[in-house]
């Protein structure tokens, strides 16, 4: 498993994204879309049209992880952002947030 600390960065891709993307289309998104290093030990969040589905890409020093989830029921909630923006940055109060309803 990987831990997240408080110092760990998240960003959550603003678009819809194939999540027939596996490893290699995911880190080209990471470096040609939101300008990021897939290797850089951030974690990198991408939705489906529908937000029922999610994939994260992390790196952890020993190698990529690419993790799925899909809602049987409801949308994941996702951050709005400005026209043009590609990613959100989350800093680790909006994660917590997000990731305990708060």
């Amino acid at each position: 498993m990987f831990a997240l600390g408080p110092a760990t960065k998240v960003y959550v891709a603003t678009g819809a994204t194939d999540m027939r993307t596996g490893f290699e289309g995911l880190c080209g998104l990471v470096r040609d879309e939101l300008l990021c290093d897939p290797l850089s030990g951030y974690l990198f969040l991408f939705a489906s049209a529908s937000r029922t589905r999610l994939k994260l890409l992390f790196w952890d020093a020993s190698g990529l992880w690419v993790c799925a989830k899909r809602l049987e029921k409801g949308r994941f909630l996702w951050p709005k952002a400005a026209p043009g923006t590609k990613s959100v940055k989350l800093c680790a109060e909006e994660r917590d947030r997000e990731c305990h309803g708060a």
